[in-house]
């Protein structure tokens, strides 16, 4: 029974993982405070013991007297003993002797020793106390892998900046930058205006030479999955690309497809026409048909054994990667077509030369990659050039659609490629840490290019980002993952979070995804989500005391992902639009 005799309130039912409590008079009980879903309850018993459960649900019976009463059911959350939070309600002895709405002071000793100060990071509060701030671990929060979730309009932009805002403003001393290192993959050119200072990089000045690309990225560009000479072009083109590396990088023992040296692009387009093109003297087939003066051909285009330029395996490739060469037409019982010109190659030939000359390629195959080196891209990416900045900011809006789930995986594989071979160089260094600059890549709309699905143009992506999902930890390299969709993310990506905000989502399939996933048992928390507010959101995981749901802070600046206001611009007068501007835009005239 309650201490107060005036206020009827008991616990009616104790069960594993719920409390069930009747309420006579509800506004007597609250004493004037709002009740609801995700407030928190105090429930006593004989040996100064607390518990702390937090409102699931609550309905009103009628007794056969005609009197209403308050059923409210709580999540058991944990102890309060001797004045300290621990998770967890299996001690409090039965029957309980008091409920009442938790106090403020309850409530935020909850939060308050929950985490260490040198390791406390907030950026939220209790929806139901905005007074009390909700910190997380900032070491289990940025250590493992966060999924911010949310239908369009929850606020998931303002989260994801409102939390980089204040990771990148901590500081142990009196310096202007600290060693935060953050990487956004900006799919819709929100974040700008929210990171003015940001190192900022689109299709205008991003370096991604081509000869980073690895054997899927590479292949994904050029090759048409589809066709049925698939495998002859993929193994000609393995074959070009790894002798013209080993040309280019003749120091190096050991040279693979691979191995992320340079190459010349050009150069193998120009062996790939003189192949497609080639003939050879059909009365001796070691002699290639090259134009050329130093022989001359019989009466009607006829050949003896002679002709022809006698090349061996390695001269043939040399003269092939110098220039595109003129042959001399196939003719009956003297010229005949070399081994790739039989039409095969011609498909491919002309698609990866429209995808070399096309402009807006050029981050990847420009005059840039002539001059490029692993070091300078790397420090290009993460903020390392003429000065030093804690946020690269990677707008992928002018990124053709064709080549970006390339684009993220190229970059995700550098950058998890850097925190495996530091820590390596490192380890050998006998330090304990394996990264001391650790990097927090963040996937906005990750859907877009990791989702739940086996379709050839997102194989590269998924492959690089997967990798980083299981294995980045160890490396110093951790994702944030934000997306609308979650039930369309890969799976094995989205299962390996361990810090959530799930914040506003409508679609059923989405609920039910997210509520699988989720860490913890929260019983019908979960069904609170299709009604949050914008920026609510329920935070839970390793980082957090306790599941809660939480009122991201205003960030300042803010993310441009407001909403058009358009009922109000429609009923303004009507606006000329200059097309001309727009078109020399689009075109880049």
């Amino acid at each position: 029974m309650n201490d107060s005799p005036e206020i009827k309130a008991e616990v009616i039912a104790v069960f594993p993982d719920k409390v069930k409590i009747s309420v006579d008079d509800i506004a007597s009980f609250s004493d004037g405070k709002s009740i609801k879903v995700g407030s928190y309850l105090r429930i006593t018993d004989n040996e100064d013991c607390a518990l702390i459960a937090i409102i699931e649900n609550f309905c009103i019976e009628v007794t056969d007297k005609a009197e209403r009463r308050h059923i409210i059911e709580a999540l058991p959350l944990g102890i309060i003993r001797d004045g300290k939070f621990l998770r967890g309600g299996d001690t409090l002895t039965i029957p309980p002797t008091g409920v009442s709405p938790a106090t403020e002071e309850d409530i935020r000793r909850i939060f308050s020793d929950s985490v260490a100060p040198e390791r406390k990071f907030e950026f939220c509060s209790l929806v139901s106390n905005d007074k009390i701030p909700v910190p997380v671990d900032g070491n289990r929060f940025f250590n493992k892998h966060i999924a911010v979730v949310g239908s369009t309009g929850a606020g998931k932009s303002h989260t994801i900046t409102k939390i980089i805002q204040n990771a990148v403003a901590a500081k142990d001393g009196e310096y202007s930058l600290n060693n935060s290192h953050v990487v956004i993959f900006d799919i819709h050119s929100e974040y700008r205006t929210a990171f003015p200072d940001a190192n900022f990089l689109d299709v205008t000045n991003l370096k991604l030479p081509y000869w980073l690309l690895n054997s899927e990225e590479l292949e994904e560009i050029l090759l048409d999955t589809g066709e049925r000479d698939n495998y002859n072009q993929s193994s000609v083109f393995r074959h070009l690309v790894t002798e013209n590396k080993r040309k280019h990088n003749p120091s190096l023992a050991s040279v693979f497809y691979d191995s992320p040296l340079k190459f010349d692009i050009h150069e193998v387009l120009n062996a790939l026409f003189n192949m497609k093109n080639e003939t050879v003297n059909a009365k001796n087939e070691t002699r290639y048909m090259v134009v050329d003066p130093s022989y001359g051909l019989l009466s009607e285009g006829k050949t003896d054994a002679s002709h022809g330029l006698q090349l061996t395996a390695e001269e043939r490739l040399e003269k092939y990667f110098a220039s595109r060469l003129e042959f001399h037409p196939t003719k009956s019982q003297s010229i005949t077509n070399g081994s790739y010109a039989d039409k095969s190659l011609d498909k491919f030939f002309s698609r990866f030369e429209s995808k070399v000359g096309q402009e807006r390629l050029d981050f990847l195959f420009g005059p840039s990659a002539d001059t490029a080196t692993l070091e300078s891209t790397l420090k290009g990416l993460m903020g390392y050039g003429s000065s030093c900045l804690n946020v690269t900011l990677i707008d992928l809006s002018g990124v053709p659609f064709e080549v970006l789930s390339i684009t993220v995986s190229l970059i995700s594989r550098i950058i998890f490629e850097y925190g495996y071979h530091y820590k390596v160089l490192r380890s050998a260094a006998g330090e304990t840490v394996n990264n001391d600059a650790p990097i927090l890549l963040v996937y906005e709309e990750a859907h877009k290019y990791v989702p739940n699905s086996d379709l050839a143009r997102f194989r590269a992506s998924k492959l690089s980002i997967e990798r980083i999902a299981k294995e980045g930890r160890k490396y110093g390299v951790t994702l944030l993952l934000s997306s609308q969709r979650p039930s369309e993310i890969s799976e094995t990506i989205f299962s390996q979070c361990s810090n959530f905000l799930a914040m506003r989502l409508t679609n059923p399939s989405d609920q039910g995804y997210v509520s699988r996933l989720l860490p913890d048992t929260l019983g019908n928390l979960c069904d609170k989500l299709p009604t949050l507010g914008a920026g609510e959101a329920l935070l839970i995981g390793e980082a957090v005391v306790m599941p809660s749901l939480v009122q991201v802070a205003p960030c300042d600046p803010a993310p441009s992902s407001n909403d058009i206001p358009y009922f109000e611009l429609w009923k303004e007068q009507w606006k000329d639009i200059n097309f001309d501007s727009i078109k020399k835009t689009w075109l880049k005239i």
